[in-house]
């Protein structure tokens, strides 16, 4: 009888517990670039904060100049001449704070200012910190 109670209690232990709990999907962050030397910085600031939700986010990396770059860049509907667009789970504009964000361009204060967004790095972690916390 106690070993019927206990299997019992087992079971329901397992069951009660939410799936989700168990495997989370990650975020999936995808990042379309320009491998040039304005951007190395900037790619090494994403590498970094990426680094930082290791088993959260999955993230793919397309050099815009490749062949897979240029497939992803066309399937994405990019057709102009752009350094940088992330998408966090297939959107490059995210609400930050209740503000609209695109991440596309270089974050503002790098690169040339003919081609910065009106982006920082800040608002790139408050929307990972968002999106890692839905999932």
């Amino acid at each position: 009888m106690k070993k019927l109670i206990l299997s019992c209690f087992m079971a329901l232990s397992l069951f009660g517990i939410p799936s989700n709990s168990f495997s989370m999907e990650p975020v999936r962050i995808d990042v379309l670039f320009m491998n040039h030397g304005p951007m190395r910085p900037t790619l090494r600031d994403l590498k970094d904060l990426f680094s930082r939700y290791a088993g959260k986010i999955a993230v793919s990396d397309y050099d815009s100049e490749s062949e897979e770059g240029e497939a992803f860049k066309s399937k994405m509907g990019i057709t102009r001449h752009i350094p940088l667009v992330i998408w966090i789970d297939r959107e490059s504009t995210v609400q930050v704070n209740g503000k609209p964000v695109t991440f596309s361009g270089f974050p503002t204060g790098s690169g040339p200012s003919f081609y910065q967004g009106k982006w920082k790095i800040g608002d790139l972690e408050m929307a990972l910190d968002q999106a890692t916390s839905k999932h």
